[in-house]
């Protein structure tokens, strides 16, 4: 069972603290102040740091990136939760379905129900993001969850 987290909205000044957790894991940061993606800081209910997530919308469809738990925490779900809280948001901003794109995580989200697509197949606007064709390299997997 995931733990409980609370998510806290970044606003565009707050995000150095995202970039770092980023490059520390080695994942694209270089346009987390860029207009339009919305961040979220994520903590256990002690208040303790563990985590970033994001979205980017298109009309129905969310495009989810940057999720990182901090490293004192992996292990524990709380990547699980990360990724339960965006699809919450995702909801709540009437989007249908969720896509992401990974190179190292592939796995856990084929166990939190997502499948796998070509690239092809995603929508244009989620392949015109900056994640999709600039920032993620051509072998990341593509990976799509419908929101129900």
């Amino acid at each position: 069972m995931a733990p409980a987290l609370t998510a806290f909205p970044l606003a565009v000044w707050e995000r150095d603290g995202l970039a770092a957790a980023l490059r520390k894991a080695n994942l694209p940061a270089d346009d987390v102040t860029a207009a339009g993606a919305l961040f979220w800081r994520f903590s256990t209910n002690d208040d303790v740091p563990a985590g970033f997530g994001g979205l980017e919308i298109y009309g129905a469809d969310a495009l989810m990136r940057s999720v990182v738990t901090l490293p004192p925490l992996r292990g524990r779900g709380i990547g699980a939760a990360i990724i339960s809280g965006l699809e919450a948001e995702a909801r709540l901003a009437k989007c249908m379905a969720v896509y992401l794109l990974t190179t190292t995580a592939q796995r856990l989200f084929e166990r939190l129900g997502y499948t796998q697509l070509e690239r092809g197949q995603a929508p244009a606007a989620i392949r015109a993001s900056a994640q999709f064709s600039l920032l993620c390299p051509d072998n990341a997997a593509v990976m799509l969850k419908r929101l129900g």
